[in-house]
């Protein structure tokens, strides 16, 4: 364990020529705050819900003002039709600043989503990874998984995978 991650957690230090029995009797004696390190874990994942409808305050709020920036540029841009040329630019000019704010909103009604999505997948991921972890049990990472293996040629093979996509 670094000395960071035991000033996170806020840890007593360990020395650093402990063996696994000291290492597991530290564990056991600090047990409570293990817990409560698990406890925080369990709020954080009660803190990322499952993405549905995601139809927030927000993104009302979002879409409000993506709406009546839209309404004003178009109110502004029959202006700019309807006035001298040479006073028109600057109105066209706002009217296009309106709309960019327009889809700047839109956009980060869109970003809010892909990153809850983003946090959620990454959340499933490490869950996956632990459950992985946990069913392979004590066993060594770096022994070699075993599996079968078989010499074939190419015209074989995409006779194996045409047969396969015919069933």
């Amino acid at each position: 364990m670094t000395n960071k991650l035991a000033q996170l957690l806020n840890l007593p230090p360990i020395p650093d020529d402990t063996s696994a029995e000291e290492a597991k009797q530290f564990v056991e004696n600090h047990q409570d705050i293990i817990t409560e390190v698990d406890s925080a874990i369990s709020k954080i994942d009660a803190a990322l819900p499952l993405v549905r409808d995601l139809d927030t305050a927000t993104d009302s709020e979002l879409d409000e003002l993506a709406t009546l920036a839209k309404t004003h540029a178009e109110n502004l841009m029959d202006l700019g039709m309807n006035i001298d040329p040479r006073f028109a630019g600057v109105i066209m000019q706002t009217a296009g600043t309106m709309l960019g704010h327009a889809i700047t909103a839109k956009t980060a009604k869109m970003d809010k989503k892909l990153r809850m999505i983003s946090l959620q997948l990454q959340k499933a991921r490490l869950d996956h990874q632990i459950a992985k972890d946990a069913k392979a049990g004590a066993a060594d990472p770096e022994e070699p998984i075993d599996g079968q293996g078989m010499v074939l040629d190419r015209n074989e093979l995409l006779k194996q995978i045409l047969a396969s996509q015919k069933k």
